[in-house]
Order: C-alpha cells, then sequence, then structure tokens
C-alpha cells in the first residue's frame, strides 16, 4: 500500500526515507503531514529544547568511590554511585 518515499530536509537539505512503515505510522496517528526533518535534525531540535542537565559530585555512601548523580547531595540521605546502587536494588 505504501511505498518509500524520499524527502528533503528543511534544516540540512540532505535526503532521507520516508519508510512505507512511517508512512503507515503517521496515517493510523491520523498526521496529514510528511516529516520535513531528517531523523538526526528532528534529535537535535528536540535536545535542544532541553536544558543541560546539572550534575553533581558526591562519594558513595557505600564504597566510597566518586560518582555524579543528577541532585544536590544533602547531608542527612546518603548517596550511592550507580554500581552500588543497582546491587541494592537488585537485593530487594
Amino acid at each position: 500500500m505504501y511505498e518509500d518515499k524520499t524527502l528533503i530536509c528543511k534544516e540540512c537539505g540532505n535526503e532521507f526515507v520516508f519508510t512505507a512503515g512511517e508512512q503507515e505510522f503517521y496515517a493510523e496517528k491520523g498526521f496529514v503531514n510528511e516529516p520535513q526533518r531528517c531523523k538526526a535534525c528532528r534529535d537535535a531540535r528536540k535536545s535542544a529544547a532541553r536544558p543541560e542537565r546539572e550534575m553533581f559530585t558526591a562519594i558513595c555512601a557505600n564504597c566510597g568511590k566518586e560518582a555524579k548523580i543528577p541532585f544536590k547531595p544533602r547531608e542527612d540521605r546518603p548517596v550511592y554511585c550507580s554500581e552500588c546502587f543497582a546491587a541494592m536494588k537488585g537485593d530487594k
């Protein structure tokens, strides 16, 4: 029913393929317009709208290694590195 189409990205000017599967998905969702940007430009546009997440440094309460965390650590709560956190989460 659908056939792959080659479209031109309005952002970078490169050609990209609007596959038959993507066309079917667009039709199922009721979208009437074809995509105007290639996948790379769509992804770049989405990530540009999102602010960069601030990361904080803390010391793991279990193993003592330095850990990067997406929240400001508090003195009254322990912080764990990803390995220790995953190990503790798996125990429950």
